[in-house]
């Protein structure tokens, strides 16, 4: 019995090592989802990495959950986050007053960062992961219906 549990950790240590070289070898933008969905809509590993022309990547999240207005969810580039009610094709500016997410911006210190919005319905937590490269930044994100009652919509 103790052999077949050794077998089974082994098994699961190589899986997540795996999922995590994966992460690494990915482009300049890479999300890697943790969940299955019951409890949270978001959940996982993303990166923003510095692309050829010296700009970082941002990954634009269209969400549509029944009893919550669609919304878009921008991370990126680089530490920078927004919140949109609506789905749209044309990029917006995080600087406008119509991004739900204030604080917009998250400033590392000491090489750690952490903020969590509740906003239209929804509870949005951003962790800065480190990074596996130089030219990326990593997040650990999720996002979850907000317990909090909002009225942002």
């Amino acid at each position: 019995m103790t052999r077949q549990r050794a077998k089974w950790q082994l098994v699961a240590a190589l899986t997540v090592g795996a999922c995590i070289a994966v992460a690494t070898l990915g482009r300049a933008q890479q999300f890697t989802t943790l969940t299955d969905r019951r409890k949270a809509m978001l959940e996982g590993n993303w990166q923003s990495c510095r692309e050829d022309d010296g700009k970082y990547a941002e990954r634009v999240y269209d969400g549509k959950w029944p009893g919550l207005p669609e919304f878009e969810l921008h991370m990126g580039p680089f530490h920078d986050f927004a919140l949109f009610l609506g789905i749209q094709d044309e990029h917006r500016d995080h600087n406008s007053a119509d991004n739900l997410l204030k604080p917009h911006t998250l400033e590392p210190t000491g090489g750690s960062a952490r903020h969590a919005w509740d906003a239209a319905g929804l509870h949005f937590e951003a962790t800065l992961a480190g990074g596996s490269r130089d030219t990326c930044e990593s997040w650990y994100v999720t996002l979850v219906r907000s317990a909090i009652s909002s009225s942002s919509y």
